[in-house]
């Protein structure tokens, strides 16, 4: 269906995120409501740029760094010194061998997509109260920009800059709960899942995908959240956990024309 045209009720000719606050209980229907141009966030053009980037700097940004911290994670556990539960039982700790480095990986990976769920859900996805305005202006900073203007392309990646803030405090949390190494080899799973998450969203608002494929699958998934079904389907890399949450786009029939 055709975007609704801008609304009057901000400004559109001045940065919007210190507008959005005082729209109080018309918000929410407001930041659903999609248009086709681009938003301007911020007055400082040094925060503006920060805000943006482009799809592929992501991957050039990080997937070097997946390559570098898996080669470091693979040869540290090569050296055999890695034991899990050694805090607790030096006698009964089990020792972790390099050959374990691919499912710890996986593992990391599959974390990261119950992470993205979680994230997507209750954080991108939650109501703020109508009456403070400094939620309303997270919400919309975080992700209702996404949902007012998604076909804004310099902002359907997480730039690097406060991705790096939020990847680093995830790293820090996994070097708190895990032996050294074998934490690392977890959170580069996870980071490749990030990068992996990062490039399907744009791909799944720009690419063309072939019909009946999974990404084509997954394309018509996430226009039925953005533009029909915003209290559900929060799955993008995924539909995996709309099913244990019960939060699926229920599947639509449609009857056959003669």
């Amino acid at each position: 269906q055709p975007l609704s045209a801008p609304q009057d009720l901000v400004d559109w000719q001045k940065p919007l995120l210190w507008q959005v606050g005082y729209l109080g209980e018309k918000y929410d229907e407001w930041v659903h409501q999609p248009v086709d141009r681009p938003i301007r966030l911020f007055h400082s053009d040094l925060l503006e740029s920060l805000s943006k980037t482009a799809w592929y700097v992501v991957f050039m940004v990080w997937a070097p760094v997946v390559l570098y911290l898996s080669w470091v994670s693979y040869t540290s556990l090569a050296q055999g010194n890695t034991r899990l539960f050694s805090s607790f039982t030096t006698e009964y700790s089990i020792p972790v061998h390099k050959y374990y480095f691919p499912f710890i990986f996986l593992l990391g990976m599959f974390l990261w997509s119950l992470l993205e769920y979680l994230i997507h859900r209750f954080v991108f996805h939650m109501k703020p109260p109508a009456s403070n305005y400094y939620l309303i202006t997270l919400h919309f900073l975080l992700h209702g920009q996404h949902h007012k203007s998604p076909f804004d392309s310099s902002r359907l990646v997480f730039p690097p800059v406060p991705a790096s803030l939020v990847i680093g405090f995830f790293y820090g949390v996994l070097q708190l709960l895990l032996p050294e190494v074998l934490g690392l080899s977890v959170f580069v799973g996870g980071l490749c899942g990030y990068v992996i998450y990062d490039m399907m969203h744009y791909y799944l608002h720009y690419g063309s995908p072939k019909k009946g494929t999974y990404l084509y699958g997954l394309k018509a998934y996430h226009v039925k959240h953005h533009f029909e079904h915003q209290k559900s389907g929060f799955g993008i890399s995924t539909r995996f956990w709309d099913h244990p949450f019960r939060t699926l786009i229920p599947e639509e029939t449609f009857e056959k024309e003669d």
